[in-house]
């Protein structure tokens, strides 16, 4: 007898994933994981992009900035997040998995996950385990770790 047939196998009763993604490509393998556990689950997915508030950091640019650049910085960002919750949706689309994409607008992060999951009901958020890099993602710190310790329902860490 193998290893495995002396153990049953027991889903958890999740049936809506939030799955926060900020396009990094530990953030993309997440969404893969998330989508192939919403199948196995039979669960839906609600893909998120938190798009900040200000595309770039506008700490010491005073009044450099005008407001058509700033106005075109908004726009690339605006792209970008398309391009995230776009990819994530055809992932989803792919392995026949009922899916819904999010943009929501925010500077704190963490905040819009927990309030994304609260406002819709999720009952399991899968995130990935870190995305920026270098001294933004110092400065701005750990958001999955502020997720897990706001969010309302079980937190699932890719890594």
């Amino acid at each position: 007898m193998s290893r495995q047939e002396g153990v049953a196998l027991v889903l958890m009763p999740y049936s809506h994933l939030l799955v926060p993604s900020d396009g990094s490509d530990l953030s993309s393998h997440a969404i893969v994981h998330a989508v192939k556990l919403a199948a196995a689950l039979g669960a839906r997915i609600t893909f998120l992009h938190v798009q900040a508030n200000t595309p770039i950091p506008l700490i010491g640019l005073g009044e450099k900035l005008d407001v058509q650049t700033m106005e075109l910085l908004l726009a690339a960002s605006h792209q970008e997040s398309d391009r995230i919750l776009e990819q994530a949706g055809q992932a989803a689309a792919m392995a026949g998995v009922s899916a819904q994409c999010e943009r929501v607008p925010g500077d704190m992060p963490h905040r819009a996950i927990v309030d994304t999951a609260q406002r819709l009901g999720c009952d399991l958020i899968l995130m990935a385990s870190h995305g920026r890099r270098g001294l933004p993602g110092l400065l701005i710190g750990s958001e999955t770790q502020r997720v897990l310790a706001l969010a309302p329902c079980p937190v699932l860490v890719y890594r």
